[in-house]
């Protein structure tokens, strides 16, 4: 009986043993390079929208603080403190100028609280309806709306001025004689304690339009309030701004559960009750159609700002909070949110055909191995950039290539996420940041006892120098100013701790610890004086006052480490030594001195420079009397300290 039993040769037995190990291997790498892509896809989407998400909160932030800040310069003027508010041309060229450099705000305004009242809108922003409604001429920029007590009859009266962009009057008309600025929402409750900078949504007198006040309380010879408009379009618009892809949405929130601001808001505030009473702010139940609050209520229990969640429909998406700190206490939060497959949609909608295209190379061995190795490469070299990128660790790397589009797009989005990450790492602390990645710590509230070195600098009659300057020309000199002294400390090993108002405050042997901190801070003393004169000299050429400045310069135990809260917090100093700097500072005024200095800095480096003893003090938390000396120059036999090559470490 002939053998009929299936028979192969050793040649196919071999190679079909060898091509099944292969596909094996091969299917099971591809199945980790898939499972590594989505990792990085996630990694890299969380970067990227926690970057997006502090982007508009620090957007949200500037705009009003901008806001705030040109409030702050308005009631610190003496006629707004007086309501010197009656044919003050000065003061309606400020407000003025304040509104064209403020495009979020249509108009500026203060109450006070005998009735008194000054207005002066930007027509144009309030839109074309308001124009018509308030019957302003043709060639009208400003509609300038007073309300002051008559000269002869002490009575209130009330006039309304248009005005072109000169400020020269086209028109006058008496009235309205309806308003009273003690009722308005503004005006109401912003002398609380906790009162809030920022008002709920409520219609604006004359105009008829939606919108929110920022408002600030004036507390000094007359009680009022200085205030400013943000229409809820200009609200709208920015929020549309900040949302990624077609579905991405950027809405602020308080923490009572309100949404605040809505890039749809206005279609929750097309009803209107009697008077200015609008309908109840809409809760985020009321605008989450995708399951945010979910991710909202886990950031609030982890303190994780970026949370993924699904729709009930199971897509996935990834949220990012973050706080608005100017708003203070009304508690504002932003969220971003959007769905993962718009965020990567190349990747997402291609590594299905990743799978089929490796499989069918797999079927050509040499090819296989070649092109799984060149992916394999590809996706440990986007790894690694991803970590160094986590330890902010940037390298130069150009952006990396593929001929495989997924790999490709994911190059280019890694690269984009180094630039952006990079870009706003220059707001962090670089020394404290390479201290964290050497040591592995994490940032924790606390700190530590050491010595260090404290310095606090001031400008001679910053305000006095300023108050009848254009605010956008004082905040770019006075930036350049920084700029300077900034550089001249990092140069000598020091960090800028804060800038406080045109103050900076400087540390050395923190947070890295240096042996001749103190011979550094009065080396670094030194230049900043040079480097002043030599500032003021451009300054005077450029028709702009000279910004002298004045130093205190102490060392001693400070505690040194983090203060604030969980999601925000402060690396900085503090104790008596540094109050001790800060009281050094404040006391060159009264002895006609640059730079006063302590016993301790003379003692740790009397033997580089030259002082002279101005006298003694007896500050507060000090047992003992303190001998204070003017820092004068380096000993004429000695060289001067060199500089340090580094970047400035504020």
């Amino acid at each position: 009986m002939k053998n009929t039993r299936l028979r192969v040769s050793f040649r196919t037995s071999i190679i079909a043993v060898f091509v099944g190990i292969v596909l094996t291997v091969g299917l099971a790498l591809l199945y980790l390079s898939f499972s590594r892509v989505n990792a990085i896809v996630r990694t890299a989407a969380s970067g990227y929208l926690s970057t997006v998400a502090q982007a508009s909160a620090d957007r949200i932030d500037a705009q009003l603080k901008s806001a705030r800040d040109n409030l702050d310069i308005l009631r610190g003027m003496p006629s707004v403190q007086a309501a010197d508010i009656s044919d003050n041309l000065r003061l309606y060229n400020l407000m003025a100028s304040m509104l064209r450099n403020n495009a979020q705000l249509s108009n500026l305004y203060m109450g006070y609280d005998d009735g008194s009242f000054l207005e002066l809108d930007f027509i144009d922003r309030s839109g074309s309806e308001a124009r018509k409604r308030i019957g302003a001429p043709d060639g009208a920029k400003f509609r300038l709306f007073v309300i002051a007590r008559s000269a002869t009859t002490g009575a209130l009266q009330a006039s309304t001025a248009y005005m072109d962009d000169g400020l020269r009057v086209l028109a006058r008309v008496a009235g309205p004689d309806d308003f009273d600025p003690r009722k308005r929402p503004w005006y109401d409750g912003a002398f609380e304690p906790d009162a809030a900078l920022l008002t709920a949504p409520y219609i604006f007198h004359l105009t008829d339009n939606v919108g929110y006040t920022v408002r600030m309380p004036i507390g000094s010879e007359r009680v009022g309030v200085v205030a400013g408009d943000i229409l809820i379009g200009e609200a709208e618009t920015m929020l549309r701004q900040q949302g990624l892809g077609k579905s991405g949405v950027a809405f602020l929130f308080d923490d009572a559960g309100r949404v605040i601001a809505h890039p749809d808001l206005s279609k929750w505030l097309d009803r209107r009750g009697a008077g200015d009473r609008l309908p109840e702010l809409p809760r985020l139940t009321d605008v989450d159609t995708v399951g945010a609050l979910a991710a909202i209520e886990a950031w609030r229990r982890t303190g994780v700002s970026e949370q993924f969640f699904r729709d009930r429909h199971g897509r996935e998406y990834l949220a990012a909070m973050q706080p608005i700190i100017v708003a203070g206490t009304a508690d504002l939060r932003v969220v971003v949110f959007a769905p993962i497959d718009e965020f990567y949609s190349d990747i997402v909608a291609e590594r299905r055909s990743l799978i089929i295209v490796a499989i069918l190379l797999l079927a050509a061995l040499p090819a296989a191995f070649l092109i799984g190795n060149r992916l394999s490469l590809s996706l440990r070299i986007l790894s690694r950039e991803v970590d160094r990128i986590q330890r902010f660790r940037f390298s130069t790397m150009p952006r990396l290539r593929s001929p495989i589009r997924e790999i490709d797009d994911l190059g280019r989005s890694v690269y984009t996420m180094r630039s952006l990450v990079q870009t706003f790492s220059n707001f962090v602390p670089k020394r404290l940041v390479q201290q964290l990645v050497e040591t592995g710590d994490s940032m924790e509230l606390g700190g530590t006892r050491r010595e260090a070195t404290i310095l606090f600098t001031d400008i001679e009659n910053f305000t006095s120098l300023t108050e009848d300057k254009d605010p956008t020309q004082v905040m770019l000199y006075t930036s350049r100013y920084f700029a300077a002294m900034s550089n001249v400390i990092a140069a000598h090993q020091g960090t800028v701790d804060k800038f406080i108002g045109d103050a900076v405050m400087g540390i050395w042997n923190a947070p890295v610890e240096h042996d001749d901190h103190v011979l550094q801070a009065c080396e670094a003393v030194l230049r900043c004086i040079e480097a002043n004169h030599a500032l003021n000299e451009e300054f005077e050429r450029e028709g702009w006052p000279a910004y002298v400045t004045r130093f205190g310069l102490h060392v001693g135990d400070v505690m040194i480490g983090n203060i604030g809260s969980s999601d925000r917090m402060n690396y900085t100093a503090l104790g008596a030594t540094v109050n001790l700097a800060s009281r050094l500072e404040t006391l060159n005024k009264d002895h006609g001195t640059r730079a006063l200095v302590s016993q301790a800095v003379k003692d740790a480096a009397g033997s580089r420079f030259t002082f002279r003893s101005v006298g003694t003090i007896k500050p507060k938390g000090f047992a003992r009397a303190v001998d204070i000396y003017e820092l004068l120059s380096r000993k004429a036999d000695l060289p001067e300290l060199p500089e340090q090559v580094a970047s400035p470490a504020v």
